[in-house]
């Protein structure tokens, strides 16, 4: 476990002799402190974590790592302020550093180094959080595995994963994200990530990132940060990953559905919301799976897992009971109204990429298919394309096009120049407006997908149908 020796030692250089306080995580909310946390006081634009340092100490926080004096207040010492032989206060106290965040970093890239840990790092556009999660229930079929929570994919929230690790874990699964170039870089500059996935490249983060192929080099970072022993899982079946094969040091091993990849499947079907069957191919096995993921595209979420289990020497029966064992679409939730109508909550983040496998599930299910779609946000350059993508899809699969936002205007556009009837299109200008539209109109038998980017708030659609019908 972490303790205010390894903390000074990764700040300072110098080990002190005579300290033995045990960290046991790191938090910036201090509504997450649990005891004998270190607090880590972020300034933010709106909000201050030097302002709840007093919350913090009372729900057992051992330490907090500010940047502004609060030496009136607490107990505070300063870390220039170090010389062999000077006391250290009885905790709670708080720890002055030049920059909190970056004295947060400094410490995570120090204590995942002095751990004997393997770190399976994975990026791509669009499948990464469910991709976390199937690796670690692989890997954790035979290793103590520690996974990033949520979205904590970032500079704050992948250190603060890493503070987490104790010397019982032997494998590290991280999801990182990516924004802008050099980003995931300095990720793995912290984590020292040994196997390396690339999921996709699509067209999410391109109004920062830029093109598809800015983002493509981006994400590369990843793998051309693995070392010589390491793996590079990459989609063979992207053009923009496949070529990152010469990117890396690391041994390459490609998934997909063409048979040239290392690990492929076929034969695939979808069950709908019990999950897919395929064929899955390696050297000369042929093995036939059924898994509990939604939707076709999901076979490559498993391919992934399984690519990751073979690199890392598990066995079969260890990889499989993996796919299998408890776990369900993340993001995915589906309910059941009182009048019978099927609910598919997809509204936690949207892209063209995911937007069109979201559609493609729809199109698998039984019932009138109504699809409510917003705003797809941070598209950058692709926005206009990416809009008339899934407008044109749309009108392939569903009876009824329900569209929310100013880019939802797009969607409803392009559905109707591919020729879906006007009457069978509905177009709003806020959330409240459909939610009242869904209320007056669903019965038993539908089947409504909700998709839209984070921002429009579109889940609060499905917890109004829940509680009202």
């Amino acid at each position: 476990m972490l303790t205010l020796a390894d903390i000074l030692e990764a700040l300072t250089g110098t080990r002190p002799s005579r300290t033995s306080l045990v960290i046991s995580e790191a938090a910036i909310d201090s509504r997450q402190v649990i005891p004998a946390a270190m607090f880590v006081a972020l300034p933010g634009e709106r909000v201050d974590g030097h302002d709840y340092i007093g919350q913090a100490f009372d729900r057992g926080a051992n330490l907090a790592l500010i940047q502004q004096d609060r030496s009136g207040q607490f107990p505070c010492i300063d870390i220039r302020d170090l010389p062999e032989g000077l006391t250290i206060p009885n905790s709670p106290f708080c720890l002055r550093v030049e920059n909190t965040l970056e004295a947060m970093q400094k410490i995570a890239a120090f204590w995942r180094r002095k751990l004997d840990v393997k770190v399976i790092g994975i990026t791509g556009s669009v499948g990464k959080s469910t991709t976390k999660e199937v690796v670690a229930s692989v890997l954790s079929r035979r290793y103590r595995t520690l996974k990033n929570e949520g979205n904590l994919n970032n500079e704050i929230g992948l250190p603060l994963t890493l503070l987490r690790l104790g010397k019982g874990h032997e494998r590290a699964v991280l999801e990182m994200g990516f924004y802008v170039p050099g980003e995931i870089k300095f990720l793995c500059e912290m984590a020292l990530p040994t196997i390396g996935v690339i999921t996709n490249i699509g067209t999410v983060h391109a109004e920062r990132a830029g093109s598809q192929e800015e983002i493509a080099r981006g994400k590369a970072e990843l793998v051309e940060s693995l070392p010589p022993e390491g793996t590079a899982i990459l989609n063979y079946d992207d053009p923009l990953v496949r070529p990152m094969a010469e990117r890396t040091q690391a041994q390459v091993f490609y998934y997909g559905l063409n048979p040239k990849a290392d690990l492929w499947a076929d034969n695939i079907e979808s069950m709908g919301l019990e999950g897919i069957r395929f064929r899955l191919h390696y050297r000369n096995e042929a093995l036939q799976l059924r898994v509990p993921l939604i939707g076709r595209h999901s076979v490559h979420t498993a391919l992934r897992a399984a690519a990751v289990g073979l690199a890392d020497n598990l066995s079969w029966d260890d990889i499989i009971t993996g796919l299998q064992k408890g776990h369900m679409q993340l993001r995915l939730v589906a309910i059941h109204t009182k009048n019978g109508a099927l609910i598919l909550d997809d509204t936690y983040n949207a892209s063209p990429q995911s937007t069109m496998a979201a559609l493609n599930l729809l199109a698998e299910l039984e019932g009138r298919k109504i699809a409510v779609l917003g705003d797809m946000l941070e598209l950058g350059q692709y926005e206009a394309k990416g809009h008339h993508m899934v407008g044109a899809r749309a009108a392939q699969v569903c009876d009824e096009l329900i569209t929310v936002g100013p880019r939802g205007k797009m969607i409803a556009d392009a559905a109707m120049g591919s020729r879906l009837p006007a009457d069978q299109i509905k177009w709003f200008e806020t959330v409240p407006e459909v939610i009242t539209y869904l209320q007056e109109h669903l019965s038993e038998g539908n089947v409504v997908l909700l998709k839209g980017s984070h921002g429009l708030r579109m889940d609060q659609i499905a917890s109004a149908l829940e509680e009202v019908q």
